[in-house]
């Protein structure tokens, strides 16, 4: 290869990460939920930009596709198509992306993640096939940032699920009499609204509604609505009242009896739900972690004692201690007073010898 070889790559490499950069912005034009938001912008052989694409949602063309939709037919010939995941091999509600940049004629494809779907990977391998040039990685770190929450819900089947409670130093979740507000201080409770505000879905047991009538509302420290709100979800059988005070949020709240959950987490995936914050009460906690639906633990520990019998967390499905849910702590952080442990399951003997 000689020098001029060396400096012609360089020079690409350099237009075709600038592309990525621009494909991942435009990416997140698109709306989050059942389909990952996903950008793509074809180059000329000489590194100008042709055109510009990105997904629109559910049944619209895929990015690759309202890029190439934007050409005059055969413009695309020799082209080079970036784009933030890897074109899809499959026909959903609309044809394999992969083979539409097949039969326009692209050249290359630079694609930044790999597509983790069973049905709709494979993309890479038929564009390799057809003699079309292939790179990955490409913008690797910050499309997988983009797509965290789309590509978890792909690995787990379901939505990320992050089980919260306030308790006790001695594991109280409430006083005796029922009273629980407030456990926790100022600084712990906005953090909670915090992290409300990054859930797509905020999970409550119809026990709650009754006790606590909460708002179900993500508020800055100043009382204000925080810009992105989790949708209301309701578990359990009992009526919520007509009056309560979820039935004014900003989004129409969602009603499911139970009692099984993962029938409610495949409900929630199918309307696009990626991240479901879980608040309460500790029968419905217990019921995530007795299931195995926990995937991220957030207690919120006060320096006070209350005694008494009402715990944070009832029967989880442990009768020795051989059968204990094992968690490792990933943080710990004060708050004020009061401290933030943060905790996932632990790799399973089996898990640590398959890594």
């Amino acid at each position: 290869m000689t020098a001029t070889d060396v400096e012609r790559r360089a020079q690409r490499a350099d237009v075709e990460r600038a592309a990525m950069a621009r494909a991942l912005e435009i990416a997140q034009l698109g709306p989050r939920g059942v389909n990952p938001q996903v950008g793509a912008v074809v180059l000329s052989p000489d590194g100008e930009v042709l055109s510009e694409g990105w997904h629109r949602g559910a049944g619209t063309p895929h990015a690759e596709v309202d890029a190439l939709s934007r050409l005059a037919p055969g413009a695309a010939r020799g082209a080079t198509a970036v784009v933030t995941l890897e074109p899809c091999n499959h026909t959903g509600r609309t044809g394999p992306c992969a083979v539409a940049l097949i039969e326009a004629g692209v050249a290359r494809v630079v694609y930044a993640v790999a597509d983790p779907g069973d049905h709709s990977s494979g993309g890479a391998d038929r564009l390799r096939a057809a003699g079309v040039e292939v790179e990955s990685g490409v913008g690797a770190i910050e499309a997988t940032a983009l797509l965290d929450s789309w590509l978890e819900v792909q690995r787990l089947g379901r939505p990320h699920v992050t089980v919260k409670w306030a308790q006790s130093l001695d594991g109280r979740a409430a006083a005796d009499d029922g009273t629980s507000q407030w456990i926790t201080g100022p600084a712990a409770r906005e953090d909670v609204h915090r992290r409300r505000a990054l859930a797509d879905a905020i999970v409550v047991g119809t026990g709650t509604v009754l006790a606590d009538d909460p708002a179900l509302t993500a508020r800055g420290s100043d009382g204000r609505l925080l810009e992105s709100q989790p949708v209301p979800v309701v578990v359990g059988t009992r009526r919520t009242p007509a009056d309560a005070a979820l039935r004014r949020h900003p989004h129409e709240p969602l009603f499911f009896d139970g009692p099984e959950l993962r029938p409610v987490l495949d409900a929630l995936r199918e309307l696009g739900i990626q991240r479901v914050f879980v608040e309460g009460g500790p029968a419905l906690a217990s019921a995530f972690l007795r299931e195995g639906l926990v995937d991220e633990v957030l207690a919120y520990i006060a320096p006070v004692v209350l005694g008494g019998g009402r715990l944070a967390l009832g029967d989880i499905g442990v009768g020795t201690i051989a059968d204990a849910r094992r968690l490792a702590v990933t943080s710990v952080e004060r708050l004020g007073d009061d401290l933030l442990v943060v905790a996932r399951p632990a790799a399973s003997k089996t898990e640590e010898g398959e890594a």
